[in-house]
């Protein structure tokens, strides 16, 4: 079996500043020992911050799989999903800095658009980041052509959205896709007929949580 890293390869640089900050303290800052040990801190929180677990998928026919870790912050019936322009239920999870922020795919499908929209970084928890901040729109298009539109949204801390995912790609269910730096938000677009399986205030694994059951399957 080929190595995976337990990291997310877009996190190197950034805990190889970090480990290299921390090694320059321990070596030249010998007056502060306690801002040597705070250094350390950071840099194994930076390793911690950016970790990529296994999740195993359930294999649960229609079923809709969370693209994120986090908390439910919204579901809510709008009249226009993004790239799909249909009617739709938004089911919003939030990340702080503590959960994992690797994303993927709520079920199998292809991608089908792609729109990348500059914006603000306020409060990800908050609604109005759906249509304010910066954020990547994804189609993602069923086998049986329902489209299941999903937003990554950049937040307060978050400046930085990586989407791997190009148009034409084929996803499996709980495929990892991309990531958001440090803390953001994840909306996903499901048919009102789909039937919602969490309230507002659960939590979600990304690759694990069943979030919701498409009509017709059971």
């Amino acid at each position: 079996m080929a190595f995976r890293s337990p990291v997310a390869r877009e996190g190197f640089p950034f805990i190889a500043i970090f480990i290299a900050v921390a090694g320059a303290g321990s070596t030249y800052n010998t007056a502060y020992p306690i801002a040597n040990v705070a250094l350390w801190v950071l840099a194994l929180w930076c390793i911690w911050f950016f970790r990529d677990p296994d999740r195993e998928t359930p294999d649960v026919p229609g079923g809709v799989i969370a693209p994120a870790d986090g908390r439910v912050v919204a579901i809510e019936e709008v009249e226009s999903a993004p790239l799909s322009g249909e009617p739709a239920r938004k089911f919003s999870i939030f990340m702080n800095v503590f959960n994992v922020h690797v994303n993927r795919s709520p079920m199998a499908g292809k991608i089908n658009g792609l729109a990348y929209h500059k914006g603000q970084f306020v409060n990800a928890a908050l609604d109005k980041a759906s249509i304010e901040n910066e954020r990547m729109e994804i189609l993602l298009t069923l086998e049986d052509g329902t489209n299941l539109p999903f937003v990554q949204v950049a937040g307060l801390v978050a400046r930085r959205i990586i989407c791997r995912a190009v148009e034409g790609d084929v996803l499996a269910a709980g495929e990892r896709f991309g990531l958001i730096r440090f803390g953001s938000r994840v909306d996903i677009y499901l048919p009102l007929s789909a039937e919602v399986k969490m309230v507002l205030g659960d939590t979600t694994k990304a690759g694990e949580s069943v979030i919701a059951q498409l009509k017709g399957d059971s």
